[in-house]
This record gives C-alpha cells, structure tokens and sequence, in this order.
C-alpha cells in the first residue's frame, strides 16, 4: 500500500466510525422503547386475565375530616 491507498483507508475508517457514533444512540434508543413498549403489552395482558375486582359497598363521599381540610385549605389569608 502506497501513501494515498493507506489515507484514504484511514479517512473511511474515520468516516465509518463517526457514522456509528451518530447512529449509536439512536439504536440504544429504539432497543430501550421497544423493551419499554414488549413491558407495557405484557402488564396489559396480565391485568386482562386477572379477574374484575369487586366494587367497594363503602360510600365514595369525603368524610367529615376531608370537608374540614378542604375548607381550612381554600380559607388560608395572606398576611401582608
């Protein structure tokens, strides 16, 4: 190999290799939403074979303590 030959190998090497470091992390990427997306359809899948919950006989209004503190909440005064 003469001089020339030898550059211009060296020149593609560094081509090649900035290339790779450009498209790196976008391959890292994809893998890790691709992992990301195999995870969500797996838990999806086992929450569908799982049977219904029952729903509670308990009433869903807030209790008397939850009113106090939503009113304590939205009454605080700003001192000047």
């Amino acid at each position: 190999m003469d001089t020339n030959q030898t550059q211009t190998l060296i020149a593609m090497i560094f081509v090649l290799g900035t290339l790779a470091l450009l498209v790196l992390p976008s391959v890292i990427g994809l893998a890790r939403e691709r992992r990301i997306d195999r995870q969500i359809r797996e838990a999806q899948e086992a929450r569908e074979s799982e049977p219904a919950q029952k729903s509670s006989s308990r009433s869903t209004v807030p209790s008397t303590a939850t009113w106090y503190a939503e009113g304590r909440r939205s009454k605080k005064l700003v001192n000047s």
